[in-house]
């Protein structure tokens, strides 16, 4: 019997094994957070297949998402990222990298891990919706709007509504699955 996945990912292998085993799964890892933070930066205005082709090249790039490599980052390795091709070259956007950095790791001197922040918002457990289709999922909430915006206050750069809401769906805060995925029970 064919497995019914979300509507968004059918048809193309690596978009289907990432909503396979990785899309809606909680996240409670520093380090995978921050990996999926600076995607989703680089992702604004962009489509998340482009993202997710240039993956590997982004984890080289930005040494793994090591934030402790990144927040060092000197204007050389930025003029580096502005010349990579295999990245998303956007100034604004690698800068804001390196300021995400900083401030993610402020957030973990103050509440001991970015997990406890961010997870904080949720009480610690994920919000279930119930989507018929995938094109009912919002594209921002009230909640990540007091995400996004509690994150401004603290210095990040590029997380608006929708990037902090597709963050939540991503990592699992939120199960955006369709009902009929079968990876909404799973998860």
């Amino acid at each position: 019997m064919k497995k019914h996945r979300c509507h968004w990912c059918v048809g193309d292998p690596l978009y289907e094994a990432y909503h396979d085993q990785e899309w809606g799964v909680p996240v409670y890892d520093d380090h995978t957070l921050f990996e999926f933070l600076i995607l989703e930066t680089f992702q604004a205005g962009l489509s998340w297949i482009t993202i997710l082709r240039k993956r590997e090249n982004f984890r080289i790039a930005f040494d793994d998402f090591d934030y402790k490599k990144i927040v060092n980052y000197k204007q050389t390795k930025i003029d580096q990222l502005l010349q990579d091709v295999g990245i998303i070259r956007n100034k604004l956007k690698i800068n804001a990298t390196v300021n995400n950095a900083k401030a993610f790791m402020a957030i973990q001197e103050e509440f001991g891990s970015f997990s406890k922040y961010i997870w904080g918002f949720v009480n610690g457990s994920p919000i279930k919706n119930s989507l018929k289709s995938s094109k009912d999922a919002p594209a921002t909430t009230t909640l990540s709007d007091v995400i996004s915006k509690d994150l401004k206050k603290r210095g990040f750069k590029f997380v608006g509504s929708t990037v902090i809401y597709a963050h939540m769906q991503a990592t699992g805060m939120v199960n955006d699955h369709e009902v009929k995925c079968f990876r909404y029970n799973e998860i």
